[in-house]
Parts: C-alpha cells; sequence; structure tokens
C-alpha cells in the first residue's frame, strides 16, 4: 500500500517509524532544563523596561531618560559578547557544564540589580546577566537539537521560544503585580521582580543534574565509549537496536570524515574553517542573513511597543512547534511571512488613510486594525521568529557547530540593539504607515531570499544536513535528493566497527 505524501502524512509516518521508547524521561529532563534557558532572555525584557517605570525605582535612582534607555541597553550588548565568548567553553566543558556557568553568571548578574543602590553597580549587574543570557541563547538551543530525535528536532528545540515567551509575559505580570500590591515607598517594589527572574535558572541548574550529556559533544571529545552510554540513556534503547545503530554510525562517521580532511581542530582553526570553507560561508550567510530579515520585518519593533500582545505570542509559539516538522521550514517561513506582508499592507494603508482625519474613521477599520496586529503575531511566530533560532542550531557541522551557534547569536544581539534604538527615529522619518510599507518590503525580500536559499532541514539528522550545503547555491532551495539507502547499506558495514570501538 503507497504512503501519502502529504506533509502531514509524512511526519505522522515518521513518528510512527520512531521507536517509542526514544520520547522518554531522560530526553524530556534535558530537553526541558535547557528550554528554560530561554527563561532569563524572556524574563529580563518583560521586567526591565516595566521596572525602570516603578515609583520606587525612580526614586531610588533619580535617572534620566538616557540613563534609563542605557539600563535596558546594556543586557544586549552584554549578551552579543557573552553569546561570542560562549563557544570557547561549549566545547572544552560540555554542554550541561557550560550552562549551568551561564545561568549562575546571569543569576549574579540579577541578584547584583537587585540588591545594589549604586547605579555604577547597576550597570555592572545588567552587563553580567547580559553575558549569561547571551551565552544560553547559544547552548539553550544548540543542545536540545543535538539530543533530540530528527523527527520531532523542530519541536523540541523551538521549546526554548515557548520558554522566552513565556518568561516575557512572567515578567511583566511579576512588575504589574508589585506596582499594584506593594507600596512606591518600598525598595521591595522594584527588588521583587528582579529576584523572581532567578527562579527559572536556579530550576534549570538543578535539573541538569539528572540530564544526559549530549553524546555528539561526547564524540568530539574521542570519548566514544561514553557517548554510546549517553545516547543509549536518551534514547532509551539497547545497543544493538537498528535505530541506534544507524545513529551512533552517523555521529562518528561524520566526525571521522572531519578529523581525515581537516586534521585536528582549535579554536583558531574552527573560526577559519567557518570563514574560507565554501559549504560553511553558506551556512554563516543564512543564519546572518535570517536575523536580519527577522529583525527588519517589523515585528520587533510592533511588539516593543505593545507588550499586551505577549500572551497571545505565546499561543502563537505553541501552533508554530506544530508548523516547522508538519510543513517543514520552508513552508512555515513561506506562510508566516506572507501573513506579515498582507498584515503591514493592511496597517500602512490604515495609518495612511485614516490617522489624520480621525473623525472619518471607521469603527470597522479600527477593530480590523487591531485584529491584523494579532494576526500578524501569529505569522511572526510560524516563521522569522522561530526558525532562526533553529537555524543557528542544526545547520552546522559538529567541530564547528558551537562557533556558528555563536556567531549567529552575537549578530542577533548588536543588530537587536542597532533596530531597537533606530526604530523610535524611524516611525517619525516614515510618518509611522512608511515605516509599515518599509516593513512589507522587506518581508518580500525574505518570501523571495526563502524561496530560492533557505533549504528544507526536516526529518533530516543534523549528519544529513551536510549534504545539503555541499551542493551549489542556486540549489540550497531545492529537495535534497534521497541516498537513504546507500546511506544504511554503507552504516550496516561500518556500524559493527564503531560500536566495537566504542
Amino acid at each position: 500500500m503507497t504512503r501519502s505524501t502529504t506533509s502531514l502524512a509524512k511526519y505522522i509516518h515518521a513518528i510512527r517509524d520512531s521507536p517509542r521508547e526514544v520520547y522518554n524521561y531522560n530526553l524530556a529532563v534535558v530537553v526541558v532544563s535547557f528550554a528554560l534557558c530561554g527563561c532569563a532572555k524572556g524574563w529580563d525584557e518583560g521586567s526591565a523596561s516595566a521596572i525602570i517605570q516603578l515609583k520606587s525605582f525612580e526614586r531610588m535612582y533619580d535617572l534620566d531618560n538616557n540613563t534609563i534607555s542605557n539600563i535596558v541597553s546594556f543586557v544586549n550588548l552584554g549578551a552579543g559578547v557573552g553569546a561570542l565568548l560562549s563557544f570557547l567553553l561549549n566545547d572544552r566543558i560540555g554542554r550541561r557544564w557550560s550552562m549551568r556557568l551561564y545561568q549562575l553568571v546571569y543569576i549574579i548578574g540579577s541578584l547584583i540589580s537587585c540588591f545594589y543602590g549604586n547605579i555604577g553597580v547597576l550597570y555592572a549587574g545588567r552587563l553580567i546577566a547580559g553575558l549569561g543570557i547571551g551565552a544560553l541563547t547559544v547552548v539553550g538551543p544548540m543542545t536540545i537539537a543535538e539530543v533530540a530525535p530528527k523527527a520531532t528536532r523542530g519541536l523540541m528545540t523551538l521549546l526554548f521560544n515557548v520558554c522566552m515567551l513565556s518568561g516575557q509575559a512572567l515578567g511583566v505580570f511579576t512588575v504589574y503585580g508589585c506596582s499594584v500590591h506593594i507600596s512606591p515607598a518600598k525598595n521591595l517594589q522594584y527588588q521583587i521582580p528582579w529576584f523572581t527572574q532567578t527562579f527559572a535558572p536556579s530550576i534549570s541548574i538543578i535539573l541538569s543534574f539528572f540530564a544526559v550529556e549530549s553524546p555528539r559533544w561526547i564524540i568530539l571529545s574521542n570519548k566514544r565509549q561514553s557517548a554510546l552510554a549517553s545516547l543509549l540513556r536518551l534514547r532509551g534503547l539497547p545497543a544493538n537496536h537498528p535505530y541506534v545503530d544507524a545513529e551512533y554510525n552517523e555521529m562518528v562517521r561524520q566526525v571521522e570524515e572531519e578529523d581525515t580532511s581537516l586534521g585536528p581542530t582549535s579554536s583558531l582553526k574552527v573560526v577559519k574553517e567557518t570563514f574560507f570553507i565554501r559549504s560553511n560561508l553558506r551556512r554563516v550567510q543564512l543564519s546572518l542573513v535570517a536575523y536580519i530579515l527577522a529583525q527588519m520585518s517589523g515585528a520587533n519593533s510592533v511588539t516593543n511597543y505593545l507588550p499586551t500582545i505577549f500572551g497571545m505570542l505565546i499561543f502563537c509559539v505553541a501552533a508554530s512547534l506544530c508548523f516547522v516538522d508538519v510543513l517543514g521550514r520552508r513552508k512555515s517561513l513561506m506562510t508566516g511571512i506572507t501573513i506579515q506582508i498582507i498584515c503591514h499592507s493592511y496597517l500602512a494603508g490604515y495609518l495612511s488613510f485614516f490617522t489624520k482625519e480621525t473623525s472619518t474613521m471607521p469603527k470597522g477599520a479600527s477593530d480590523a486594525a487591531i485584529a491584523f496586529i494579532y494576526i500578524h503575531a501569529l505569522g511572526w511566530a510560524i516563521g522569522l521568529y522561530t526558525l532562526p533560532y533553529l537555524f543557528g542550531a542544526e545547520l552546522w557541522p559538529s567541530r564547528i557547530r558551537s562557533f556558528g551557534g555563536a556567531l549567529s547569536q552575537c549578530f542577533h544581539w548588536l543588530f537587536y540593539f542597532a533596530i531597537t534604538k533606530a526604530t523610535p527615529s524611524l516611525f517619525t522619518g516614515l510618518h509611522t504607515w512608511g515605516a509599515f510599507v518599509l516593513f512589507a518590503g522587506f518581508c518580500l525580500v525574505a518570501l523571495v531570499y526563502t524561496f530560492f536559499l533557505v533549504p528544507e532541514t526536516s526529518g533530516l539528522s543534523l549528519e544529513e544536513i551536510n549534504k545539503i550545503f555541499e551542493r551549489p547555491l542556486c540549489r540550497l532551495g531545492q529537495p535534497l535528493a534521497p541516498e537513504r539507502q546507500n546511506d544504511e547499506d554503507d552504516g550496516e558495514k561500518q556500524s559493527t566497527r564503531y560500536i566495537e570501538r566504542a
């Protein structure tokens, strides 16, 4: 009987073809532990801009607008630096210990901001917290992508984004609760929100002591036996099971091929390989352009001024978890971007025709504008909000995965800092409606770019993704030709040798 070839049918068959045991307690602990890394970024974004408006904070520091802006911005700058520096530790001390260290750095920065009433110390606390946040945005998605079964890698990796937006909403609500129930005469009004943002990192650290280390990192460390033991715990299967056999064989084969062709690795060599090997340079191009298009699509500029839609965004991201694996990366992106184009176009027309003459503004047009803002959030969540994080985690080969993720997140943070600074003047200079026209134009560019140059990686293992980038640039957007049978035959011949080595 011929199988259905629809996207949903393929996804269901991929899940059914995977042994039930691969979705187990050990996998859940790792995924939840590293997904909680997203809470640091989200909670800080949700609470920081609100904390500085509390009466107790204003009474304590008496700051001007420029200083207030710097308090928020210092985290973004620190995050850019922290993200880039994280690659020095991720491959040296492992994913678990790296994450624990970054969470601890973030906790220390938050506590400094909480308990010290000096503006210089506050700057230092914000910068330290930023270092931790930036590094966590690298190690969180990367580790989940490394341990997740390939059929559900997109869903599991984007739990990081769900935690990020959940933290953002909780941060806003925590500050609101403190503003209502705690007197402005008490420092606790602004201290509690900063203190509570240490809860999720603490839970993440505790869970990490029950989590399994990434077998892909262990193989990089030349500890084959430990890597196999880690993989067996993650998959809940015996060593002679074909599923484990094929996955382990694939991991080892990629590392052996890289070592054979490129020789011993070092930090400097990793940087050179990233920028001077053509296939890796294509990965750099894709990961950086994805973040540029995400920021220039206008979504961050809109949501920075509309905190009331955070709750809606959480549900949108939850829905998008199904899109990335069911529809695939390319279709999810194109669907989300198309929704954004439609919404930006309507909002541009609405602001152009009705904001000058409010007396002639139809109520239906206003209601539709509000609806389009929420619909835009759905489109953003399906595509350009979630997919760049996933690309930054899954596109890279083993030996440069940590640096590739660090590079893309560093660029993301610094570009995000620049965009948030430029947004107010952009809206003023383009009369608001013109900004939405500009955003629609960038979304159109993103749609064309996705169609021609964004590869489909859903359903592929991290090792299989390498084959995509070995092709010419003009073929990146085309489906990967099926070579599974040959690979499986080769795997059967070599897997016994790899298992025996381990």
